[in-house]
């Protein structure tokens, strides 16, 4: 592996880091939402 490489992988895993948060943020946020609808029914 070439030094581009690596530092090619270290930005995709930041990346993927960031969208990992982002989605488990916008899962808690449709959970809350479901359970206010729920307890609205």
């Amino acid at each position: 592996m070439q030094a581009s490489d690596l530092i090619r992988m270290r930005e995709l895993e930041a990346e993927n880091a960031k969208l990992k948060k982002m989605l488990a943020d916008v899962s808690l946020q449709n959970m809350a939402l479901k359970d206010i609808v729920d307890k609205k029914l």
